[in-house]
């Protein structure tokens, strides 16, 4: 019998998504097709929250909150890190001028998790849509 470690609670062993306001609620849906774990502001009626909001909707359910809105959202993890907030990870879509095609977004996002074990609380990650 192999003994294995308990994970650690600052770790989130499932790549869990929450689509900020700012993407379309389609890549959310696109992604549950594709396997992924994945909702929208949309979805949970949270389209017209603050994204203080957001990321606290986000951070209360374990995921790791997709968006393009960067410095906003990145000023935001660097306070919740201060001020020791839940957080789940941000992850940045990357203005490729294909970050607007919902199909290839929610690819881009099952790739994403497929290379990625684990989400780091307070990490920030980019994503490229291509």
């Amino acid at each position: 019998m192999v003994a294995t470690r308990p994970a650690a609670k600052n770790v989130i062993q499932r790549v869990r998504f929450y689509l900020d306001a700012d993407l379309s609620p389609r890549i959310a849906a696109i992604g549950r097709d594709l396997g992924l774990d994945a909702v929208s502001a949309h979805d949970v009626g949270m389209t017209e929250a603050d994204d203080a909001d957001q990321l606290g909707r986000a951070a209360s359910e374990g995921r790791i909150l997709v968006t393009r809105n960067r410095d906003d959202f990145i000023q935001l993890t660097l306070e919740a890190y201060h001020e020791h907030r839940p957080h789940a990870g941000l992850l940045l879509i990357a203005a490729t001028g294909r970050h607007h095609q919902t199909s290839r977004v929610a690819h881009a996002l099952r790739q994403w998790a497929g290379g990625r074990p684990i989400v780091v609380p307070y990490s920030v990650h980019w994503l490229t849509v291509r």
